[in-house]
């Protein structure tokens, strides 16, 4: 039985059992998977999952359920599931079954070309690139990851309304990480690109990049502990607003959770900072042409010249505030509930180039990298204090790498503290969302390293 003839039987017996209007969500991934390691390949996988998913309206209330089983199995798996979690819910709020927008975007996600790669050239590459990260340099220990992921998404939604939609996805992301070693002192880097253009993996380029990287934080220093003009560098900066994103989402306002309340129209940064959320870009990961819900997706400017301009919407936040939906309404999977979140999420490039930033700096601190972004972030109040390396500026120059250092400080001051904006857009890991941003030059951070009495 396919999708179609599927969707007609239990769209019949969800009617013959008391259901109003109702959704069908078909979700169907593969990935591959492989690494290498000290020139042999190392792992090897290929797994497939997916399933069905249905929305209801029984009896006034939005029931729930989901199968992995996609055949004529799942009807009465699906039909009994919804009304049992319909008849459990006490919540006095309304939902909906989206009847369709007017217009849909017609982007292409989905490279023929990419899904044709041989397994074999994959390989390739991730040999191809350990080999040249090891030849550059003896200081170059071990390529220590060196992994490629390809994914392939099919997405289909259909409703009692009309609805029906369509979308095909796919993208390949290459990591590496490398350590290398002087005397005693041992460090690290890691890189990952995203395309969906096999040919634009340069394997020397991003070598290259992961050995200038590592060597440059051999021989790194803490230092004296105070306030600092920051240059948050573009992955930094990325993983940053990355954390902080859900403070733009309308429900996460509604709840209490963003400090952006009642903030519509208000200036929260800085005038030269523009924040869109783009589902159309070409190389976005999280680009789509209608969101979870069947809203058609739509490029969303929600910071312009520093002033909020909009929030995210799914249909449940958009009705409540009396605004059209954005096309953030969100499942993680086909398992999972309407929330809200990004899709290609970024602050704009600006006209300043990265070295123009640092050559402007009479005494500052360059961040390249940070961790303990889930631990040392609060989501609601905004504040941050991460451990960080990078490397300190004296009279627009470069003068040493640093470690054992914390930058700490909030995420609503920092967006009024920018004070340049580089030309280098990057975007960090995909999570939920896909999150870039250039390099930015903060006017003053709070950084912890040596105390001054020491």
């Amino acid at each position: 039985m396919n999708i179609q003839t599927l969707r007609e039987a239990i769209f019949k017996r969800g009617i013959e059992e008391g259901f109003g209007d109702m959704e069908l969500h078909y979700e169907s991934n593969k990935k591959f998977s492989c690494s290498v390691f000290e020139g042999e390949v190392d792992d090897y996988a290929i797994a497939v999952d997916g399933g069905l998913a249905l929305r209801g309206l029984y009896e006034g209330k939005m029931g729930y359920s989901f199968t992995e089983r996609v055949d004529e199995t799942s009807i009465d798996t699906l039909i009994a599931g919804a009304k049992m979690n319909a008849q459990m819910i006490d919540s006095s709020e309304t939902e909906e079954i989206f009847e369709g927008s007017p217009l849909y975007e017609r982007p292409d996600f989905f490279s023929d070309d990419l899904s044709k790669i041989k397994a074999d050239d994959k390989t390739e590459l991730l040999l191809k690139l350990e080999k040249e990260a090891l030849s550059l340099d003896p200081r170059v220990k071990q390529v220590n990851y060196c992994m490629l992921e390809e994914y392939e998404s099919e997405t289909m939604l259909f409703n009692t309304k009309g609805l029906a939609k369509v979308e095909k996805t796919n993208n390949m992301v290459v990591y590496a990480s490398i350590v290398v070693q002087e005397n005693e002192d041992i460090k690290s880097a890691f890189k990952l690109l995203i395309k969906r253009d096999f040919k634009k993996f340069d394997y020397e380029v991003l070598a290259r990049q992961l050995v200038e990287e590592a060597l440059s934080y051999l021989g790194a220093t803490s230092v004296e502990s105070g306030s600092y003009q920051v240059v948050l560098k573009n992955t930094a900066a990325a993983e940053i607003l990355q954390a902080f994103a859900g403070v733009f989402s309308a429900e996460n306002v509604h709840k209490g959770r963003s400090l952006l309340k009642n903030k519509l129209g208000e200036a929260i940064a800085a005038p030269i900072v523009r924040i869109v959320d783009n589902p159309h870009l070409k190389e976005g990961v999280r680009s789509a042409s209608f969101d979870s819900e069947g809203v058609a997706t739509r490029r969303n400017v929600i910071v312009e010249d520093g002033l909020l301009k909009s929030f995210l919407h799914n249909l449940k936040t958009a009705r409540k505030d009396g605004v059209e939906p954005t096309g953030n309404g969100y499942k993680s999977s086909y398992k999972g509930i309407i929330t809200i979140a990004p899709t290609n999420f970024y602050i704009k490039a600006g006209a300043n180039s990265y070295e123009d930033m640092i050559q402007s700096m009479e005494h500052g601190i360059i961040i390249t990298q940070l961790q303990g972004l889930h631990s040392g972030t609060n989501a609601v109040s905004g504040d941050f204090s991460l451990a960080a390396d990078g490397y300190y500026v004296k009279a627009g120059v470069i003068e040493k790498p640093l470690n054992q250092i914390t930058v700490a400080g909030n995420f609503y001051q920092l967006l009024k503290d920018i004070i340049a904006i580089g030309d280098d857009i990057e975007f960090a890991i995909p999570s939920s969302s896909y999150t870039g941003s250039p390099s930015l030059k903060i006017s003053s951070l709070a950084i912890a390293g040596e105390n001054k009495s020491k």
